[in-house]
């Protein structure tokens, strides 16, 4: 299982930026893809997540109205598309799929980092 973040940057309070997520060695399409994120000196926190089925999404409330998450099964892509990005967002967000799957609980990749700065 190989979960490969992109997209990461710097940008201005108020832009936007998409992170990507590229997945292999599993069957995507039937699997729950989540988003994290790891701000400095903080514990790791869920951002958001999509089912396999359309609609299927869910957010931390700091992120609601702001983030959209969405997925591409035929690409084995998770998107995470971030608007209004505010100082706070600034982290190193993390792609998340949960099993049991392959004698593991879960998997991560390794991680992209965004900043959030004027």
């Amino acid at each position: 299982v190989q979960l490969t973040e992109s997209g990461g940057g710097i940008v201005q309070p108020g832009g936007s930026l998409r992170l990507s997520c590229t997945a292999s060695g599993f069957t995507f399409s039937e699997y729950v893809m989540r988003w994290y994120r790891q701000a400095p000196g903080k514990e790791r926190e869920f951002v958001a997540l999509h089912k396999w089925t359309v609609g299927s999404t869910d957010y931390a409330d700091s992120v609601k109205g702001r983030f959209t998450i969405s997925r591409d099964n035929v690409r084995s892509t998770v998107y995470l598309q971030m608007n209004s990005l505010e100082p706070e967002d600034t982290a190193v967000y993390y792609c998340n799929v949960q099993g049991p799957l392959f004698g593991r609980s879960e998997y991560w990749g390794q991680g992209t980092q965004v900043t959030v700065s004027s």
